[in-house]
């Protein structure tokens, strides 16, 4: 799935007055020649809807453009910070400073937190960091492994360093595994000893379009553009076999032949349900037919309960998508279909182009290394509430099958006995209310992302109000589902910075219940008006109108309440407190 770097290089040519294409300003730092590496992240950005404006520093200048508060970097303001240092760069460093007894991993290390510290000092750039492919000089052979001082030893440290001191503790640090692309696709493959020599480019071309492909993958995530669905065909693609002919005791699966593919192929996708990727079925079958190995077969890995959605029947696969896409309400470029039918597949792509759908090998046995291989699922974040998401889909899935015996709305949003609690944003709920800033898109009014640390200086502004808003009924606990920031804008207004919602909660008037709570807020510290504004992005249409319904009236190109003359709207939820 991956263009090669003359398609990356015509895909910028192709695209240069793409006005729709979101416009992110990213610095390219490294200690050899980044070239072609600026090229490859420029073509594949293209194609997650992002154009890419891109200072290169000169090779070599990563300190000097770091340190030096005057320097181009700042001046240009990125949005992200690429840093590249090589592994090769870095053996000249450990050659010229050989000494047994000096610590030489711990000593990069200070040295790229000081980096990354002087950064956030002087700007907001989050930091992409790319870690060191081993190289493996072969001064110890072996033996390396027991001797601290070698640098195997030390680039092995280094790595596990990176992730362990500042991947995990630095909220705007992120690493892009470069060493795993190596163990993937072997060192010849990666790198070129004739053009090291000639040309001071340590990645091979082969290469550049993978580790571009890792590095916006970083980006996009971050931006609110991730794969947050798998959807599962089952006949040869879940299980070996045809259930409907082959009979519950003759599917393939277990630990014998290529039933063994089957069965770490299912629990790949059962890891990922429980990191939080939310499992459908869409199957050519008769439901119950479709159902029986997850209940009753003795090896299947993945069980009813992982499914969030089941769709079993004989219509064509891209409307049961639809309806897969209807019940979750989700985007379609947010979800991934697996099926082992090419024509199953090129129907998909040609009805519902933005979901992605994998060209999976002929022999399963190569299923899993082939999905490896494309990082589908990259993520920015991960929250204990991740792992709850199946069950809350499920929930939602009862509540909308609950609504069809109801004439009246009212009604039945009067007999979910809804509950919220409303709090600021503290040190509990600061990870969950990151994330959603970076997953929301669709009730974004603003699409304001933040990190964990930003959300820490909210915490302790003086400056904003914060409030998240959890939501409960009588099915279950949907968990934290709506942010709201507020600035202080002057001594009687209020500007609402950030207003998102989890899509999971529309049309339950949880919106009304917000703004009762904002206008609560203004009027207990003494404001007199709230502005809104919407900032249209391809994703937030449908609440383009959101603040005229919600009776604000048109001010300067924005939203205006008057805090006075506000009638509370009529609620089916209360205050948990």
């Amino acid at each position: 799935m991956y263009k090669n770097f003359s398609e990356l290089k015509k895909n910028i040519t192709r695209h240069s007055q793409n006005s729709t294409l979101k416009k992110i300003k990213i610095a390219l730092l490294g200690d050899t020649a980044t070239q072609f590496l600026n090229v490859a992240l420029k073509g594949t950005a293209i194609n997650e809807g992002f154009e890419f404006e891109i200072f290169e520093a000169d090779f070599g200048q990563i300190s000097r453009q770091i340190f030096d508060p005057a320097s181009e970097y700042y001046e240009f303001n990125a949005d992200f910070t690429i840093v590249f240092e090589s592994s090769h760069k870095l053996l000249n460093q450990y050659y010229k400073s050989y000494d047994p007894h000096v610590k030489f991993a711990e000593d990069k290390i200070n040295h790229i937190e000081k980096l990354y510290e002087t950064i956030q000092s002087r700007s907001k750039s989050r930091v992409i960091y790319c870690n060191f492919p081993i190289i493996d000089n072969q001064i110890f052979g072996n033996f390396s492994n027991k001797v601290e001082s070698s640098f195997v030893f030390q680039q092995n440290k280094l790595n596990h360093l990176l992730n362990d001191q500042l991947a995990i503790k630095k909220d705007n640090f992120f690493v892009v595994d470069l060493s795993s692309i190596q163990n993937k696709y072997g060192r010849d493959f990666m790198f070129s000893p004739n053009i090291y020599v000639n040309t001071e480019m340590v990645l091979s071309l082969n290469v550049l379009p993978i580790v571009s492909h890792y590095i916006v993958g970083i980006i996009s995530s971050l931006e609110g553009k991730f794969k947050k669905c798998l959807i599962l065909d089952l006949d040869n693609t879940t299980w070996g076999g045809i259930i409907g002919d082959d009979g519950l005791e003759k599917i393939q699966i277990g630990s014998l032949g290529i039933g063994k593919a089957f069965s770490e192929f299912q629990y790949w996708i059962k890891t990922l349900q429980k990191r939080g990727i939310i499992l459908a079925v869409c199957s050519k079958n008769d439901e119950d037919k479709a159902k029986e190995p997850f209940e009753k077969h003795p090896d299947m890995v993945i069980k009813l309960d992982d499914i969030s959605v089941f769709v079993a029947n004989w219509e064509n696969k891209a409307d049961n998508i639809r309806k897969i896409q209807h019940i979750l309400n989700i985007g379609f470029d947010s979800m991934v279909f697996l099926d082992d039918n090419p024509f199953e597949r090129n129907l998909v792509r040609e009805n519902l182009p933005e979901v992605c759908v994998p060209e999976l090998p002929e022999d399963p046995a190569e299923y899993l290394e082939y999905l490896y291989s494309l990082n589908l699922f990259e993520t920015a974040s991960f929250s204990e509430n991740d792992a709850e998401r199946t069950k809350q889909y499920q929930i939602e899935a009862e509540r909308a099958t609950a609504l069809q015996n109801f004439t009246n709305v009212e009604d039945f949003l009067q007999s979910m006995n809804m509950v919220s609690d409303v709090q600021p944003f503290n040190n509990f709920s600061k990870p969950r209310v990151s994330q959603l800033t970076q997953r929301s898109n669709q009730f974004n009014l603003r699409t304001v992302r933040y990190t964990e640390q930003e959300i820490d200086d909210l915490i302790h502004s003086k400056n904003h109000f914060t409030l998240s808003f959890t939501l409960e009924d009588k099915y279950g606990d949907n968990g934290l589902i709506c942010v709201i920031i507020l600035e202080k804008k002057n001594a009687e207004t209020l500007f609402i910075n950030t207003w998102l919602m989890s899509c999971r909660v529309l049309k339950r008037g949880m919106e009304d219940f917000t703004l009762n709570k904002i206008v609560e807020t203004a009027k207990n510290n003494g404001y007199q008006y709230i502005i809104g504004e919407y900032i249209p992005t391809a994703k937030n249409q449908m609440v383009e109108n959101h603040y005229k319904r919600l009776g604000f009236a048109p001010h300067e190109g924005r939203w205006i309440l008057n805090v006075s003359e506000y009638q509370p709207k009529e609620i089916y939820i209360t205050n948990k407190n």
